[in-house]
């Protein structure tokens, strides 16, 4: 299918600034990381909280520094260059733009169409909140700013371009975005070398931002203040710019269920995503890309759109979510919800839209059982016999995806547990307490309730981490130097106002390292949860966020000591992991420990059969 001649010209020429909201005058900044000390002087029902309101513009503005390709004149960070605008150019494309992914120069569809995917859902059903803060224009710019890469990420029908640059040569690249290092590929699926998961997530990725830019709405919200109208999505109604992104949300959908090549993974097609992103599954996404399709055509009807991109129905679109729900054996599982596996999320969503009476959509209780499992195991992680559980400081991990990114996990489970017990669909309303006041206890922690008395949002508290793992804003240039220039105590050269750390420890340490990826590193993935939470918190409260509380410098009293031990780095694992040798010498022990037990219970076994055995004289044989 063609792009209609009026859609291609808009999409080749500056969507970018079509129709984008204006930002407000004066220019909002982040504030010094010392306000955040300061307590709010009261509450007010018709003025969002403060302190609040700068969160939520602090974790806009982190998008802002991760942007790739040429800044646009309202550029608000003044340390940004224009960087990697021959992107695309090995192949004969301008895919300059889009999202460095991480701490480093990559870019990723995988990765940014969840984030993506996320952001909008929540504009959907706490929209209010980036309204009542000023912060809806931020909204739109960091929302094009993905979503119009992604359209050049998607040239023609058959054919999406899933990574730019080589994660090699990036890894071994630390310096500022003036001089990074070539070559960086541009790698694609297509009809023929396919990518089921990835076609599909991005598909999700357009039509639930669509949605949103359709001014779709999906649940009330039924916490917080009366006085306010909490059921819009954010103010960012634009029939044309959602009919654009639905184009793209159909195509991609054929391309993940039609494609001649079958359906696969999309490392399989291309090998060198398996180093960044690889994916485990891509059943999820087919739902999740399914349901949001149903909802966005649905939507553009009722908008008068004049589209005409599809011959599915809404109600054909939402079969084929549940169809493949059941292929997949979607029901029943309690992984955790990322850019990898949005099962847990397609429980939500399947329970908001039986909410709304949607045409084609099961009956309430099904879906309300099947969430409600789910969520009652992220509440009580003792309750299953799965890789969930909680530090003794109360944050909710998982063994294994934990280990690498601690407060991801947890927040996306704050985020679905709000959006779940705020949308009025709990079966009781002890489950709505229970839910919402375990998310708080997910938000607080990140927010500095925690051992280390340190909120983890970068510039928002003076306990804020000083040293994240960010290639661009520590202004080093020397891949062995990265805790040495600049030292750790000065921390990095420019200010990363609202980025959040991987987090700390399963012993809830946090060492502040620069080096230390695990706990440092910044992510597209890791803000997009916190900025649903905080939008619902303009929202629905007027008390200050936990970091108000926080004394100054109480986590420099409580700072470990000595090294981390997890995947970045190794020198501190004596404490609490055996060397090799020690492994060995243990493996030895218990080796023959297990072989003198194990003859003792031979000799037993033998003794106490003996006396029980009827004897054959003159008795039974």
């Amino acid at each position: 299918m063609l792009l209609p001649p009026w859609l291609l010209l808009l999409s080749l020429t500056s969507i970018q600034t079509y129709a984008q909201l204006s930002f407000p005058s004066p220019t909002w900044f982040p504030p010094n990381a010392t306000a955040g000390a300061t307590a709010t002087t009261g509450s007010n029902t018709t003025v969002p909280n403060e302190q609040w309101s700068t969160l939520l513009g602090d974790l806009l503005y982190f998008y802002e520094a991760q942007r790739s390709g040429k800044l646009p004149s309202d550029n608000r960070v003044s340390w940004r260059n224009d960087s990697a605008t021959s992107d695309g150019s090995d192949v004969g494309l301008d895919l300059s733009g889009g999202y460095y992914d991480a701490g480093d120069y990559i870019k990723v569809s995988f990765p940014l169409s969840f984030t993506l995917n996320s952001i909008c859902w929540g504009g959907i059903d706490f929209g209010m909140g980036y309204d009542l803060s000023n912060q809806t224009s931020y909204l739109d710019s960091m929302l094009r700013w993905g979503l119009d890469w992604l359209i050049k990420m998607h040239p023609n029908n058959d054919t999406l371009y899933v990574e730019v640059a080589d994660t090699g040569i990036d890894n071994a690249y630390w310096g500022g975005d003036q001089n990074i290092p070539g070559p960086r590929p541009s790698f694609q699926i297509n009809d023929t070398s396919p990518g089921t998961d990835v076609a599909a997530g991005v598909s999700a990725a357009f039509a639930s931002c669509s949605y949103l830019y359709y001014g779709g709405a999906l649940s009330p919200t039924t916490i917080g203040k009366s006085s306010v109208n909490s059921t819009a999505a954010a103010s960012l109604k634009n029939t044309t710019y959602g009919d654009i992104l639905l184009t793209h949300a159909v195509e991609l959908y054929g391309l993940a269920v039609n494609a001649s090549g079958g359906m696969t993974l999309y490392q399989n097609s291309v090998p060198e995503v398996q180093d960044s992103y690889a994916s485990s599954g891509y059943g999820d996404e087919l739902v999740m890309a399914g349901l949001w399709l149903s909802l966005a055509v649905n939507a553009s009807q009722s908008a008068n759109s004049t589209l005409n991109v599809t011959s599915l129905t809404p109600q054909e679109y939402y079969s084929l979510a549940e169809s493949y729900y059941s292929q997949f054996d979607l029901a029943g599982q309690n992984s955790v919800f990322n850019w990898d596996d949005k099962t847990a999320g397609t429980y939500i969503l399947f329970a908001q839209m039986a909410s709304l009476g949607f045409e084609g959509s099961d009956n309430l209780s099904r879906w309300q059982t099947e969430a409600e499992r789910y969520l009652d195991v992220v509440v009580d992680p003792s309750s299953s016999t799965g890789d969930a559980s909680l530090t003794k400081g109360g944050l909710l991990y998982y063994s294994g995806d934990s280990n690498d990114a601690s407060l991801n996990p947890a927040l996306n489970a704050a985020m679905l547990l709000t959006r779940y017990a705020a949308s009025g669909l709990c079966s009781s309303n002890d489950k709505k307490t229970t839910y919402l006041s375990f998310a708080q206890s997910q938000l607080d922690y990140t927010l500095g309730r925690n051992p280390m008395f340190v909120p983890y949002v970068v510039g928002l508290h003076p306990n804020s981490p000083i040293n994240p793992h960010s290639a661009m804003s520590s202004g080093g240039d020397d891949i062995n130097q990265i805790d040495t220039s600049p030292s750790l105590s000065q921390g990095n050269t420019y200010v990363l106002y609202g980025a959040i750390v991987g987090g700390p420890d399963r012993f809830d340490r946090f060492f502040d390292i620069r080096s230390d990826w695990v706990e440092n590193e910044v992510a597209l993935d890791y803000n997009a949860p916190m900025l649903t939470l905080t939008a619902m918190h303009i929202v629905t409260d007027d008390i200050d966020p936990y970091f108000t509380n926080l004394e100054v410098g109480a986590n420099e009293k409580v700072k470990p000591k000595g090294q981390p031990c997890d995947d970045a780095i190794q020198d501190g694992c004596s404490g609490h992991l055996l060397s090799e040798g020690g492994k060995i010498a243990l493996g030895v022990v218990f080796g023959i420990t297990g072989l003198v037990i194990l003859g003792l219970l031979a000799v037993w076994i033998w003794t106490v059969r003996s006396r029980g055995k009827p004897s054959t004289l003159g008795g039974k044989a």
